[in-house]
């Protein structure tokens, strides 16, 4: 298992979105400056016969599949087919080529998803396929179980120096915007913005406001990936997050307060919750020497001000 150097060509999957985007920007940060990337429109990675042709054409020493067809309750349980069968047919296609042309470190970004719902809290790696999924994303969950397997799979069998990691809920910049298909952080930052801009008496968000969540600054994540690129090589996913969580209901008033929307929160409580709490063990990120920077009430700040800044380009 070689190790990384300054001179890799870096291959980054979904350079241009939230995780991709921050991946690179962390990558260039540790002296990482040959890094290649393509748009949906120059690669779908959905084809097999394309991205087959990619890797021949380009021969990447380090992959880092970050892109993914992603979304919140909304998308995943209104496309369970296209976010399982999307998920899949990419991690598949890449996976495989980075075996076929002996790319020498693979990471596979997955998500805290693939946890059981009712999970033991804080949520150790282990406790990956010891119960039932939560049903509103049970199709993104099971694609990402398959990658992470098959990334554990191939080091197992060849001996290949593919690694994943699971990140908790992230947030910053080029984040999802649009509220049909974005996460709660990002529905937040948008709803009372444009609130506060057309003044707005009120703002509706979904469910109670009870379940617990974990947040972490994209760049965190990034500086965590290029940490592990570097140190690690073993054959168990790890998961990357805080070990901190917030109630949504406390994180909307974090959300409004930074925003400065004055009006009501209103929660309808007919939509669903998700998950009731979901807080990663990151025990082992810890021990392998890496801790989170950002904390949430600055990493909010931050997202707000990126989102202020690029309105008008974000992905609304």
């Amino acid at each position: 298992m070689a190790n990384l150097v300054h001179g890799d060509k870096i291959y980054v999957a979904g350079h241009r979105g939230l995780v991709g985007s921050a991946i690179v920007r962390s990558l260039k940060r540790s002296g990482y400056d040959n890094i290649i990337g393509r748009t949906h429109a120059e690669l779908d990675l959905t084809n097999q016969a394309a991205v087959q042709a990619f890797f021949e054409e380009e021969r990447p020493d380090v992959v880092v599949l970050a892109a993914a067809k992603v979304g919140g309750i909304g998308a995943n349980s209104s496309e369970p087919a296209e976010f399982a069968y999307q998920n899949m047919q990419i991690q598949c296609n890449v996976i495989k080529c980075c075996h076929d042309y002996k790319v020498k470190k693979l990471l596979f970004l997955g998500s805290s998803c693939i946890y059981p719902r009712m999970a033991p809290q804080p949520i150790p790696e282990d406790a990956l396929l010891t119960g039932p999924l939560e049903i509103t994303n049970e199709a993104y969950a099971i694609a990402k179980i398959s990658g992470l397997k098959m990334c554990s799979f191939y080091k197992q069998q060849y001996g290949d120096d593919f690694i994943s990691c699971m990140p908790t809920n992230l947030y910053g910049p080029y984040d999802n915007y649009d509220l049909a298909g974005s996460h709660v952080m990002p529905a937040m930052i948008r709803k009372f913005h444009e609130a506060k801009v057309s003044g707005a008496k009120s703002v509706e968000l979904w469910g109670t406001g009870s379940p617990l969540r974990e947040f972490l600054y994209s760049d965190d994540m990034a500086d965590a990936c290029v940490f592990l690129l570097e140190n690690y090589q073993g054959i168990t996913h790890v998961n990357i997050g805080t070990g901190k969580e917030i109630t949504i209901k406390d994180l909307a008033y974090l959300v409004k307060d930074t925003v400065g929307f004055e009006g009501e929160i209103i929660w309808n409580s007919e939509m669903p919750d998700g998950t009731p709490r979901k807080l990663c063990d990151v025990t082992k990120l810890h021990e392998l020497g890496w801790t989170h920077k950002v904390e949430l009430e600055e990493g909010v700040k931050l997202a707000y001000e990126w989102f202020k800044d690029n309105v008008d380009s974000a992905r609304v």
